[in-house]
């Protein structure tokens, strides 16, 4: 089966000619899975329709933002009446209290908030807050959790154990990542030796609690739980990057699920109802050192842009209700276990990790711990897959290092559909 792109290709081509690779984000541009990007020019629900008018079933979700679906009418009502009153004032409004207020009182660990302009200006903040707060400069990040593309996080693990790392990108001074240490994820030996090298240096440890940007990975619960522990010990701050994982595992966050309280919470995507927004929070105490009240400065002309704030408030208010995290479950597992047995039945090898409505495929026969076991076999399997999908009318992530985002508007059927097409596709591999 072929469906048109003709319109997407035109589009494209001249996208290309104004536009560093005809796009403003790169895995837009679909040069990890091959082909040509399809350009959207509206959503409904569970699909997005393309400029040749094909009917997508989508499971990007604008990249998680949108876990009530797409164009719902109480958040476009919402937005709608912001905009009837203006666009952007430079000045405070009551739609900033109200939804600071909303996510202080799903997340415990967050008692005081400030919106920044995207998930990169909240973890940059963040660390730039804990640096400020403990007096210290290093940090310590994992492979394969993204945290924005600030110069600080542009970097990966110089030669040795807990050794100062290397930019990954031109245009990184190499001084900037001196003071990152990049280790494994899932791997507290490293941590603690980190710690013994530098007790008295590392201002935090920065962290997806569950990984979306190597696909959908857990910690184990002992180096989640040890993270917690070191940095107490060693009196530095754990900085949760819950851009992803905020109100989507659940109300309260990842944080909620295993049961760990840290110090700092980065958020963005979903508290925006899918306008650009981030945000950061901590305690009281920590909080406080940031401007005006604090020496710490950090300050954006759109922050708190009372359109997005109008978004994320529709958007939180509709998630309060419990039934909803229900059926992303249900509908999540329901896929979950349909693509494990018909992959079984195939001997198609295959891990399949679901944590909430996010959803990692991994084709492995292993258990995928952290970006190292990550296999060229996987990433060539699922480019297959993502190719033959699209050709299908189903649009999964255009990366084999991303998770899929499952909505509310995911319905049963839905899955039906998309195991009765993996079916076929696992056929193609044995033929």
């Amino acid at each position: 089966m072929l469906i048109k792109n003709q319109k997407s290709k035109n589009l494209f081509n001249e996208a290309k000619k104004y536009m560093p690779g005809g796009v403003n984000s790169p895995v837009r541009s679909f040069k990890a899975v091959g082909g040509t990007p399809h350009f959207i020019k509206r959503g409904k629900g569970a699909y997005i329709y393309d400029a040749d008018d094909n009917q997508l079933l989508d499971f990007t979700g604008s990249w998680g933002p949108l876990i009530l679906g797409h164009s719902i009418t109480k958040i476009k009502q919402n937005i709608k009446k912001a905009i009837d009153e203006g666009t952007s004032f430079g000045t405070p409004t009551l739609r900033e209290t109200e939804l600071a207020k909303l996510i202080i009182n799903a997340v415990p660990s967050i008692e005081k908030i400030r919106f920044v302009n995207s998930g990169t200006e909240a973890t940059m903040s963040a660390v730039r807050l804990a640096r400020g707060y403990t007096k210290r400069e290093l940090i310590i990040k994992f492979e394969g959790c993204y945290h924005g593309h600030a110069d600080m996080f542009l970097s990966n693990a110089g030669s040795g154990l807990a050794t100062f790392d290397q930019p990954t990108s031109p245009g990184v001074p190499k001084s900037v990542v001196e003071s990152t240490i990049t280790i494994d994820f899932n791997d507290l030996k490293s941590v603690e030796k980190a710690f013994k090298k530098y007790p008295k240096e590392i201002a935090a440890v920065i962290i997806e609690p569950i990984t979306g940007n190597m696909s959908v990975i857990k910690p184990k619960l002992d180096f989640i739980q040890g993270l917690r522990k070191l940095t107490k010990q060693n009196s530095s701050l754990l900085i949760f990057d819950e851009v992803m994982t905020g109100f989507r595992v659940s109300n309260g966050g990842a944080q909620k699920i295993l049961d760990i309280k840290p110090d700092i919470t980065a958020l963005g995507k979903i508290i925006g109802g899918g306008l650009p927004v981030g945000a950061y929070g901590g305690s009281n105490e920590i909080m406080s050192y940031i401007s005006p009240e604090g020496p710490i400065y950090q300050a954006g002309t759109l922050s708190g842009n009372p359109v997005s704030m109008s978004a994320g408030i529709a958007t939180l208010e509709e998630l309060k209700n419990q039934n909803i995290y229900e059926h992303l479950e249900k509908v999540s597992k329901f896929l979950c276990t349909g693509l494990k047995q018909i992959a079984k039945s195939y001997n198609i090898p295959i891990k399949v990790n679901q944590f909430g409505s996010m959803v990692g495929i991994f084709f492995s026969d292993k258990e995928i711990h952290n970006f190292k076991g990550i296999s060229k076999f996987h990433i060539d399997t699922y480019n297959q897959l993502h190719n033959f999908f699209l050709k299908n009318n189903i649009y999964f992530p255009p990366s084999a290092y991303e998770g899929l985002f499952i909505s509310y508007a995911h319905k049963k059927t839905h899955m039906n559909f998309v195991l009765s097409i993996f079916e076929k596709f696992c056929k193609t591999l044995n033929e």
